[in-house]
């Protein structure tokens, strides 16, 4: 998955074309900066890549989410619903727009099941935010569809997922807003760094000018003399982000295909077992195969199957243990504790009430998790490594499912 492992001398090559100029910062200098802007070069790319009328990068993929939410108005006392299994950033980005982050179900996508999210809307609910787990889509349509109904606004997570689609779009721009994340572990990476997508030229607007501490970027006045709509912060993305963004964004194709490719063997030693069956795709879905999910008939044969893939020395998760991606065992989140005193914001003026978070609040999403095995996979897999990796598959997968 990562891109980290395609790091190479076309990353350096555009760090000097930054370094040569001296400027670092992504506006003004156009005269020192010889017409090297290379955070708009990366943003312009990426929309293009994805077919999105605007993009605006970031310092990561949970500041996407804070601009998405700043930019669409959600607001203390509002509700957004998101789902149980994400890593824990969709909450706090939630929490830090001062909002109350409602965790929905996922199904056998993995990702949010629709008809828990619109069992969970309330008068209070503002947005939903569904994350595309694991490289694969998730129900959007749907999604987007009963968000509609409601009168809400869709941002997609789209941080695990990027060139992955659904009816022949990308995900990350068929709800209002999409997010995406470049830290070490995606499948671009800048080291850290963040994109917001949007096809609603209003938003973007509002997304350049909160992302920078307000800057309209009217090019007619110099910097620091534009006018302000509102007050805003800083996420800005410095140049030497965006040029490494611009290299990395020019492999995507090839990570993708690659990832197909390594996918496939994967898939194909898992196929000879029985019991054991694949996460579901919504249909005409396209997955960006960054990981291999599949169910075992039940908890104890999926420990087990992860125990055996472990203990060989590969590469295996299992969900249910895991710290930071499943709202069960976030300890912090659970006992309410925030940076802050008091009850903000999951409770008191102007919320309805408190919001109660448990560890077995999401029994579907338990149900599911605790049956599901995760293999990543990675860009450098070897044709030895991986036909170790699928004679491991079928020794320990025949000694516990036949």
């Amino acid at each position: 998955m990562p891109g980290h492992e395609w790091i190479d001398e076309q990353e350096t090559n555009q760090l000097l074309e930054v370094m040569k100029t001296g400027i670092l910062f992504r506006y003004e200098f156009k005269n020192e900066r010889k017409d090297t802007y290379k955070v708009k070069e990366f943003e312009d790319k990426f929309a293009a890549f994805n077919r999105a009328d605007y993009a605006h990068a970031v310092t990561s993929g949970t500041a996407a989410l804070k601009v998405a939410l700043a930019s669409l108005g959600i607001a203390p006392g509002d509700e957004v619903i998101t789902q149980g299994f994400t890593f824990v950033a969709t909450f706090e980005a939630i929490i830090e727009a001062g909002a109350v982050p409602v965790p929905a179900e996922i199904d056998d996508t993995l990702n949010m099941d629709p008809k828990d999210f619109e069992r969970k809307i309330t008068s209070r609910t503002r947005a939903v935010i569904p994350v595309h787990m694991l490289g694969a889509p998730a129900r959007i349509q749907e999604i987007v569809t009963i968000a509609s109904r409601h009168g809400l606004k869709v941002v997609e997570d789209t941080a695990q997922a990027l060139g992955a689609e659904v009816g022949g779009k990308k995900v990350g721009t068929i709800g209002d807003m999409g997010t995406f994340s470049f830290d070490f572990y995606k499948t671009i990476t800048t080291g850290e760094g963040g994109m917001v997508l949007t096809n609603d030229k209003s938003l973007y607007l509002r997304a350049s000018e909160y992302a920078d501490h307000g800057h309209d970027h009217n090019p007619a006045v110099g910097r620091a003399m534009e006018g302000r709509s509102f007050l805003g912060f800083n996420y800005r993305m410095h140049e030497l982000t965006g040029a490494i963004g611009v290299a990395q964004l020019a492999k995507l194709e090839a990570i993708l295909k690659r990832q197909k490719e390594n996918a496939s063997v994967i898939i194909e030693a898992l196929k000879t077992l029985p019991q054991v069956e694949f996460r579901t795709l919504p249909a005409t879905a396209k997955d960006s195969c960054t990981h291999v999910c599949f169910f075992l008939p039940d908890v104890e044969k999926a420990v087990e199957f992860q125990k055996g893939l472990t203990e060989k020395g590969l590469s295996a998760i299992y969900f249910c243990n895991n710290l930071w991606h499943y709202i069960g065992n976030w300890e912090h989140l659970l006992a309410k504790k925030t940076a802050w005193p008091g009850p903000f914001p999951f409770g008191g003026l102007p919320y309805a009430g408190a919001m109660e978070y448990h560890p077995d609040m999401l029994p579907q999403t338990k149900h599911v998790l605790g049956k599901t095995v995760v293999i990543p996979v990675a860009l450098n897999m070897s044709p030895d490594h991986l036909n170790r990796l699928g004679d491991a598959i079928t020794e320990v997968g025949r000694s516990i499912v036949g």
